[in-house]
């Protein structure tokens, strides 16, 4: 078998309206690329770029996806053969990547950064909706007054994983504001300030709060030195699927569970393809942070709806989905 043709297709899909308000045209600005890789025995594979579109090269022309070694690489190629060499063996791709532990997987709400009370409207639609947990991109000067009306529109139950890109600064505005959320449903802290040069501040946030620390990191030796230094609860993964797998045993060895964001906010087929891997994670107990169902059109029929706040893993072969050519023609800008 050999890869013949790669057609390529540059898609803008609005996100839904209460996140396109906070970011009004990022979706024109980075639209997103999908792929149809074509072999010579008929089969075909979709694959998904990241936001701002990808650049293809002829390298992959002639090469046998049989022969490529999968598991330590990403990006829209990748899903793409997965998807190829799934169709020729039969099997679903995450056969391809080890052992199932989830029929279906749990995945979560987002909010971008909005206002308090859009914050609380977005909760009340995401309970609503079914979903358990609701991750929100955090500020340290109105997180408080967020949870506490998310809190009141949702209910009490509703969870909430707090991530403020290290915008609370320090180790003590960081507990200060952790005393003030533990009264409420907060599943984990993401990333609350900086944690290099060493954890050791991480480990006194864990030692003066109840609330979940959970470092956002990809490379397993930092995994590893988190997890010496006792400065993580449970962690955010991403990165390819060895990586991923790798954090993720550690974790798992550390009675640690974690959540994936190998796919973020992107479309149908990057979904299909991080449900996959979730799928082999048996710790990845957390709602994962892939988001294809927060765009307009997932530009698969919307063949993984979360439902109750799940996402079926599908076990047709290859990646189980394929484009919906008439939606992605409508959204093709390129």
């Amino acid at each position: 078998m050999k890869i013949t043709q790669i057609e390529e297709f540059v898609t803008a899909v609005p996100h839904i309206p209460a996140i396109e308000k906070s970011r009004p045209g990022d979706y024109l600005e980075r639209p997103i690329s999908l792929i149809k890789v074509h072999t010579d025995e008929g089969i075909c594979g979709v694959g998904e770029g990241g936001r701002g579109g990808s650049s293809l090269g002829a390298e992959w022309i002639g090469v046998n996806p049989m022969q490529v070694n999968l598991g330590d690489k990403g990006g829209a190629m990748i899903m793409a053969l997965y998807d190829i060499v799934g169709k020729a063996l039969g099997v679903p791709a995450w056969r391809l990547m080890g052992s199932k532990h989830w029929d279906r997987v749990p995945v979560g709400w987002w909010s971008p950064p909005l206002e308090p009370r859009e914050f609380a409207a977005m909760a009340e639609e995401g309970a609503k909706r079914g979903f358990k947990t609701h991750k929100l991109k955090a500020r340290p000067w109105n997180i408080v007054e967020i949870v506490k009306l998310m809190t009141k529109a949702a209910g009490p139950d509703y969870g909430i994983i707090v991530d403020p890109n290290f915008t609370f600064g320090d180790l003590s505005t960081s507990l200060r504001l952790a005393e003030s959320l533990e009264p409420y449903n907060i599943e984990a802290f993401e990333d609350p300030f900086q944690y290099l040069p060493g954890w050791h501040q991480y480990r006194d946030f864990r030692r003066h709060t109840r609330l979940r620390l959970a470092p956002h990191l990809g490379d397993p030796q930092m995994v590893l030195s988190a997890i010496r230094a006792e400065a993580a609860d449970c962690f955010n993964l991403g990165g390819n699927v060895e990586r991923v797998q790798i954090c993720a045993g550690m974790a798992a060895a550390a009675g640690m569970p974690v959540w994936l964001q190998v796919v973020g906010l992107g479309l149908g087929v990057s979904g299909a393809y991080g449900t996959h891997v979730h799928a082999t994670i048996p710790n990845a107990t957390i709602p994962s942070d892939s988001l294809h169902f927060t765009r307009e059109n997932d530009l698969i029929g919307g063949a993984l709806t979360p439902i109750a706040g799940f996402v079926v893993v599908p076990d047709a072969p290859g990646l189980g989905v394929e484009l919906d050519m008439e939606a992605v023609e409508q959204y093709r800008v390129g």
